[in-house]
């Protein structure tokens, strides 16, 4: 399979507060799929009125959060997910049920990923080794693929309501990135950092 190498452009922000930098690695799904689960988000509002939508643009599989590093570190980071993702793969994966999470204190709705072939789980754990080697980072929790959605606004409360099913939908992984999470007012915004595409 081919690969292709995307830089973020410009020059790399300054440090932001005390604690660096905030940072996650992502699977990104086919922007078909985003538009397709995004427009199922927009058809639960009825049922789901505490529900703030993700922006379709920022729909992702997280495979790593590494939360705040120090800005020398973003480049031994980006290096490790290029190592990791050059010779992963991702495909053939499927849209499963929604899911709230965390399931006792539910601040999230998710759909599950379905990862048949263990592509997902492999490419993870090469990611989290190498980030390992690279910055000592580990994860703490187990891997449990999903996409958010949408998230509770504070008034909501502890809402479990089903939603209907989701879209039928399989697709295989379009790129890793490394992405830089900028929190404003309106809420977070994802800036790639490293990308590498896949297939």
């Amino acid at each position: 399979m081919g690969r292709g190498r995307q830089r973020g452009g410009g020059t790399r922000p300054a440090r932001r507060g005390p604690a660096g930098l905030r940072l996650f690695v992502a699977l990104d799904p086919p922007a078909h799929v985003r538009h397709e689960l995004a427009g199922w988000v927009r058809e639960q509002r009825g049922a789901l009125p505490g529900v703030r939508p993700v922006p379709e643009e920022h729909l992702h599989v997280t495979l790593a959060f590494l939360g705040e590093r120090p800005p020398s570190e973003v480049d031994p980071i980006a290096a490790a997910v290029v190592a990791a993702a050059t010779t992963g793969a991702a495909a053939d994966l499927g849209v499963g049920a929604p899911l709230w999470l965390p399931p006792r204190r539910p601040r999230v709705l998710t759909v599950e990923v379905h990862d048949d072939r263990g592509d997902l789980r492999a490419l993870q754990a090469d990611v989290a080794s190498a980030l390992d080697a690279a910055v000592g980072w580990r994860e703490d929790r187990a891997f449990r693929p999903h996409l958010t959605l949408g998230r509770l606004r504070p008034e909501a409360g502890r809402q479990r309501s089903a939603p209907a099913a989701t879209p039928a939908l399989r697709f295989d992984g379009e790129a890793v990135t490394l992405y830089r999470s900028l929190l404003e007012p309106t809420g977070a915004r994802y800036v790639a950092v490293e990308r590498v595409l896949l297939g």
